[in-house]
């Protein structure tokens, strides 16, 4: 039997860079490659311009990450990142690319229950530090810089742009399962994360984990856990589905 590979794309949260899975590697098993992704405008990709459009991210994504997305791969994100691995896996399917195995939405409503108003308003300064102080998961060392709390806000206003410009557009179930993780102390109603289901079909589950917004950094060593249940039950599913090769 083949033995078990897999790449995990890690899509990050808004105002955040690919350094918030970088410890993912030291966890994770070896045939678990953690692949974070970086995108413009931060990280190693800081003097690139910010993309704020979501489309436009999505076509950009799918092609920087083509290489990555070859063989056994699955999708990961948090919060924005589980809409841009949502948005990926859209796009992937429409054009008849290569699937995910799977695909994990942390933190996040469902695509088709987004609260267009959660980010109204968060336009300025003033009430984007305010957000951050209130979703909590931003070390106080970037309030107290300057410049770190320059660039992070810049990074900010224009994923919370990008969130706002996504269009929902009704279509079928993935032929895969999704797995919604999602905080008890998290201000996502219940119903919009077991909405994702309607991308999922049968195959969806939902994990909750004590904490808030970020609950994958307060309870990572679970959320780690969890990931890899899941995409070793995925794997074996897949490789004795697979005709025998004599």
């Amino acid at each position: 039997m083949q033995a078990k590979r897999l790449k995990l794309l890690c899509l990050p949260c808004a105002g955040a860079s690919a350094t918030m899975y970088l410890r993912w590697k030291r966890q994770l098993p070896a045939w678990i490659e953690v692949c974070p992704v970086e995108l413009p405008g931060r990280g190693e990709r800081l003097g690139e311009p910010l993309v704020d459009n979501f489309e436009t991210q999505i076509v950009k994504l799918c092609e920087e990450q083509a290489t990555r997305m070859r063989g056994d791969f699955a999708l990961f994100g948090h919060s924005m990142g589980a809409l841009l691995a949502y948005g990926i896996a859209a796009r992937l399917r429409d054009v008849g690319r290569p699937q995910p195995r799977m695909l994990f939405a942390s933190g996040s409503a469902a695509p088709s229950m987004r609260d267009s108003e959660r980010l109204a308003g968060l336009d300025n300064d003033k009430a984007l530090i305010a957000d951050l102080r209130q979703q909590g998961g931003t070390p106080e060392e970037v309030f107290e810089s300057p410049e770190l709390m320059r660039l992070t806000l810049d990074v900010l206003a224009a994923d919370y742009r990008l969130c706002r410009s996504f269009r929902y557009r009704s279509s079928a179930p993935f032929d895969y399962p999704v797995k919604v993780l999602a905080g008890l102390a998290d201000d996502i109603e219940k119903v919009r994360l077991e909405a994702w289901q309607r991308v999922a079909g049968e195959a969806f589950s939902l994990n909750w984990f004590e904490g808030g917004h970020f609950f994958i950094r307060q309870q990572e060593g679970q959320v780690v856990a969890a990931i890899e249940q899941a995409l070793t039950l995925r794997l074996e599913e897949v490789l004795y589905a697979a005709p025998a090769v004599s």
